[in-house]
């Protein structure tokens, strides 16, 4: 037997389709759908977004399963597995995924369904248990209050130090974002952390000058 002859038959010994037993099928698809639900129940509890996308997350119970098959289907014939990597290649995926933390829960889905269609349950199990510990525990530590942005509007009479001295006795780090100038008037936008916003609110609104005040919270980064 020549080389070539061996790495042939060491190639083709690892597409056996005999050992794709009905029983074997079902087992690793039930594994995968248990830890479909799973990650779905997971991603339904802890995550943070302001819209909770009820398909996303059917999606990544789904997930699982759908890549399991395509394992299987891979592990049965060399050609089969080819084939479903040229034609997996061309696939696009248009929708953009708009919170960072549900590329992991993704990451996560599609990985249990490659590692159950490989048999090795015991390594989805333990991962699946460890991914929850981390994603729970990092839920659960403190962090600090996100900044507001204060968006103040005056006329042609409102004074900055005046709005600021206002701001900074409720909140001592403010910082001005932007100016806008007009004929008409002045509009500051004020990013901050104050405890006692109700107060603040009413406090800049009686400056003199002042038209509106509007204060908004946002999920950018803790700067303070």
């Amino acid at each position: 037997m020549t080389f070539t002859d061996a790495i042939k038959k060491s190639v083709l010994e690892g597409f056996d389709a005999g050992n794709l037993t009905t029983s074997h099928i079902i087992v690793v698809l039930g594994a995968a759908v248990a830890l479909g639900l799973f990650i779905y129940a997971v991603y339904r509890t802890t995550t943070k977004s302001g819209f909770y996308n009820r398909s996303f997350n059917k999606s990544l119970a789904v997930m699982p399963v759908i890549t399991a098959g395509i394992m299987l289907a891979m592990q049965s014939n060399l050609v089969i597995s080819l084939g479903m990597v040229g034609a997996l290649s061309i696939v696009r995926f248009r929708n953009a995924v708009k919170d960072s933390s549900d590329l992991a829960y993704l990451f996560w889905s599609i990985s249990m369904g490659i590692i159950c269609g490989a048999g090795l349950f015991e390594i989805a199990i333990i991962l699946s248990i460890f991914v929850t510990i981390l994603v729970v525990v990092l839920d659960l530590l403190p962090t600090l209050k996100a900044p507001c942005i204060l968006v103040v509007s005056g006329d042609t009479e409102a004074d900055e130090k005046s709005v600021m001295e206002s701001i900074r006795k409720y909140a001592a780090k403010a910082k001005i974002r932007s100016r806008n100038i007009t004929k008409n008037g002045t509009e500051w936008i004020v990013e901050m952390q104050a405890k006692e916003e109700a107060e603040m609110v009413n406090a800049v609104a009686a400056v003199e000058g002042v038209v509106s005040v509007n204060l908004m919270t946002h999920d950018g980064e803790v700067r303070f």
